[in-house]
Parts: structure tokens; C-alpha cells; sequence
């Protein structure tokens, strides 16, 4: 059996908890921002007291609910105080670099916190099915990953990923949706239909990604996302407990 046939997606929450635990979880979320900043070092404060940047990688699913999750994640916090990146395909001077290249200069510093709505393993899927990368580049790009993930974490970034799964009934009930949604329908592209033809291949790379890009200084957490308040629950209680760790091992290092 596979990681994602393991997933239990018929997870939910009622409203009054979900409602009830979404507030502690924004409450405990931005207390921890703070930290992570040093309270945004103040003016004189010493940089000694900035912890570790916090870098939250959003995979999944098309219409997996990763948008909804961010917005949560981040509705209690100064928008001063993160960044939110989505990726789509590089552009011609992003194609004359390494695959990891555009990633770089968006990857927070210390104390600070970025979101990636899609990220570097673009190259392991999207880029492998649809033939944008040879397949000497997109096997060759799990050790860079990998590698790359833990020269982040050892120079101060609390790294965080997830995977959104959502089932194919619930997928196409979300195209439908935003289909005849006016003000959603800009959600929804050809290429979304066309990737959904291909979702057997998809989930073949996915499950291959997660075998090989799995490991101990960012390992995968894989959310079941067919309700879209659980999804969002987990997330936010996940990114919590992880950047707790991380905080925790930041301060061990540090003391």
C-alpha cells in the first residue's frame, strides 16, 4: 500500500470545533511568529535574540485546498511580518540557471518566515511528466534536493512541507465549482483538466518523491484535505508543533 492509499480522507471536524480549535491555533501561531523574529527585533535589540526562519513548502493535489490553508495560517499575523510565494513555470531567464536557482533569494533569514505555494519539486513532478526535464535532470534532482533542504536547516530555517491530497470525486466536485464561479474561475486552467488526465502518473511521482526526498531535517507531512476546514486544522496544528521542535532544537544549539 501505498503513502497516499494510506490516507484516511474521509477526515472531518464539525464547525463549533473546527471554529474552536482554528482560534487557539491562529493564538498559539502568532505567539510563535514573535519568537521566531525576536519580536521583530526591535530598534538596539540585539540580533542574538532572532531565531531560526521558518520556510513552509505547499504541495498537493490541483484544488487541494492549499490557498485556503495559507490564508488561515497567516490571517493572524502582521503582513509585514512574512511572505507568500507562488511558482509557477520559470520564465526564459530563470531556464539559463539551475533548477534551484529562483529559489534562492526568496528563502527567509533568520527570524524571518516565507510560504511557497509550489516550490522547487516542480522538477520531480510537473517538469518529469510533462517532459520539461529530462530524466537524467528530474533523477538526479533528489539528492540536490535533499541536499539543499539540509544546508537550509543547518544554516537556521525551519523547513516545514506538505502534501494536500484530495480524492478524484472531490477534485473534479472543486473543478466544477470554480467552473461556474465568477470570482473563482481564474483558479481553474486548461492545464488543471489536462493534469487531471494525468493524475495516475502524478501520484506515481509523488509517491516516488516522498521515498526519496523524506528525511529527518525536513520530512513530509501529508494532510488528507477532501474537508477543507480538517485540512486546514492540520496544517495549522502541524506547522505548530514542527516549528515548536524547531525552536526547541534552535535554542539547544544556540545555548
Amino acid at each position: 500500500m501505498t503513502r497516499l492509499d494510506k490516507i484516511d480522507l474521509t477526515s472531518a471536524i464539525g464547525r463549533a470545533d473546527y471554529e474552536t480549535r482554528l482560534a487557539a491555533a491562529q493564538q498559539r501561531f502568532l505567539e510563535l511568529r514573535l519568537e521566531l523574529g525576536g519580536h521583530l527585533a526591535h530598534e538596539g535589540q540585539s540580533e542574538g535574540r532572532i531565531g531560526p526562519g521558518l520556510l513552509i513548502v505547499m504541495e498537493g493535489s490541483d484544488a487541494g485546498g492549499k490557498g485556503g490553508a495559507i490564508k488561515r495560517m497567516v490571517e493572524p499575523l502582521d503582513p509585514r511580518h512574512y511572505s507568500v510565494y507562488s511558482y509557477a513555470a520559470p520564465d526564459s531567464r530563470e531556464l539559463r540557471h539551475h533548477f534551484l536557482w529562483r529559489f534562492w533569494a526568496k528563502v527567509p533569514g533568520k527570524g524571518g518566515m516565507c510560504v511557497f505555494d509550489r516550490s522547487w519539486y516542480g522538477r520531480v513532478l510537473v517538469e518529469r511528466i510533462e517532459g520539461f526535464a529530462s530524466r537524467t535532470e528530474w533523477t538526479r534532482a533528489y539528492d540536490e534536493i535533499v541536499n539543499f533542504e539540509r544546508g537550509l536547516v543547518e544554516e537556521g530555517v525551519i523547513l516545514v512541507k506538505f502534501w494536500m491530497h484530495v480524492s478524484p470525486d472531490e477534485q473534479l466536485d472543486r473543478f466544477n465549482k470554480r467552473a461556474e464561479d465568477p470570482l473563482r474561475k481564474w483558479k481553474l486552467t486548461e492545464e488543471d483538466w489536462r493534469n487531471r488526465d494525468k493524475r495516475d502518473a502524478y501520484d506515481e511521482a509523488a509517491e516516488e518523491m516522498f521515498e526519496r526526498t523524506d528525511h529527518a531535517a525536513a520530512p513530509w507531512d501529508v494532510i488528507p484535505a477532501d474537508q477543507k476546514k480538517w485540512a486546514r486544522i492540520a496544517v495549522l496544528e502541524t506547522t505548530i508543533k514542527r516549528v515548536e521542535a524547531g525552536l526547541d532544537l534552535w535554542n539547544e544549539r544556540s545555548g
